[in-house]
């Protein structure tokens, strides 16, 4: 096995517990947050800025890089790691997801996706032999299987076609990868929409396949959020205890908290920076609008309570001047802080689980933290 997981703490009254996972390029601290750096890029940062704020891990797209540059230039560069220069550990999502959701022409069948690019037209297959072979080149860390997610709100046929094709593509790559022994581990993903049966369906055959980890997919599509809470909180408990467990799209402050209750160590989601690119940052305190004519002449930093170098630097009057002219860089320290707060945020999750005072973090941060726009 290619990667090792050592639970070392867990919390007394939840499910939430301080882990260690070392994968083949270096250790990573769980519960942990994925800034999304999809196509070898974060939107207005650059790995330089994530290794600053001491990033552990990333999470880029297989879709998206093997269309541009391709695996090929990527693996002649010396791979992903050093293509991005970025040297601690990478995950890498199957693509499954932008198959399915980014090209309107696509087919589907027992062997896989075959679609036309949304770039130029061209005809794209993607199959479970073929994601594998495109992670293996770019020399990832972690790896996830080709999935086949649905839409929502989407039927129970649908769904039931959505776990026997994820099933049977996981078989066909966990046999692939176990002949190809890669040195980075392989994560599956548990599909069946919203349906109960479908989810325990799903979450017993991939079990029974014995991979390095697991993730929860098919969440964060627009469902209510209460639907999404009961998949998380049936679901992260049962998943092995001695793997990591991985909830995928997931990251509002306010639910990140409730999912580590549940048992989840890692979370991505692109809203640190697409949000903050429209002037809405997050803070210890909640949702800023830098834009608001309010912050005219406000001197205070982003956040009171924050330690980065936006902080450290500018006002709240400042950045806003800089969204209402259009100026690049409004985007880029908005950006910055974000990530920032959320690399933060989990660093001290990971100190209130090993002190013993999870749950009190957890109310103290939900009571400061106001899930409305400031």
């Amino acid at each position: 096995m290619a990667l090792k997981f050592n639970v070392i703490k867990e919390d007394s009254e939840t499910f939430a517990r301080y882990s260690i996972m070392q994968t083949k390029t270096s250790i990573v601290e769980l519960p942990n947050f994925m800034p999304v750096v999809t196509t070898g890029t974060i939107k207005s940062l650059t790995t330089l800025d994530l290794k600053e704020m001491q990033t552990q891990i990333i999470v880029c797209n297989t879709y998206h890089l093997h269309l541009r540059p391709g695996e090929e230039v990527i693996s002649s560069l010396g791979g992903l790691h050093k293509f991005i220069n970025f040297h601690n550990s990478i995950l890498t999502d199957s693509g499954g997801f932008q198959a399915f959701s980014l090209s309107k022409l696509r087919k589907v069948s027992e062997e896989g996706f075959i679609f036309k690019s949304h770039l130029d037209g061209s005809i794209v297959e993607l199959n479970p032999k073929k994601v594998i072979d495109i992670q293996v080149k770019l020399n990832s860390d972690i790896m996830m299987v080709l999935d086949y997610p649905t839409n929502y709100p989407s039927t129970y046929e649908e769904n039931l076609i959505s776990v026997k094709l994820t099933t049977s593509w996981a078989k066909i790559s966990k046999e692939y990868y176990d002949e190809l022994k890669p040195k980075s581990s392989i994560f599956a993903i548990i599909q069946g929409g919203f349906y109960r049966d479908l989810r325990e369906r799903s979450f017993l055959e991939l079990l029974d396949l014995n991979f390095d980890g697991y993730a929860v997919g098919g969440l964060a599509l627009g469902e209510p959020r209460e639907e999404r809470d009961w998949v998380v909180r049936e679901f992260g408990p049962k998943l092995p205890k001695d793997k990591p467990r991985y909830v995928m799209g997931i990251g509002k402050p306010e639910e990140i908290l409730e999912y580590i209750s549940y048992g989840i160590d890692l979370f991505d989601c692109v809203i640190p920076t697409r949000n903050a690119r429209r002037g809405s940052v997050f803070t210890s305190e909640g949702i800023i609008r830098l834009e608001n004519a309010k912050y005219k002449y406000d001197e205070r930093p982003i956040d009171l309570n924050c330690e980065c170098k936006v902080c450290k630097n500018y006002s709240r009057a400042y950045i806003r001047h800089l969204f209402s002219i259009g100026e690049v860089s409004a985007g880029i320290l908005a950006s910055y802080h974000s990530v920032y707060f959320f690399i933060k945020f989990f660093e001290k999750i990971r100190k209130a689980i090993l002190g013993g005072y999870f749950n009190e973090f957890k109310k103290d941060f939900l009571d400061n933290y106001q899930k409305y726009t400031l």
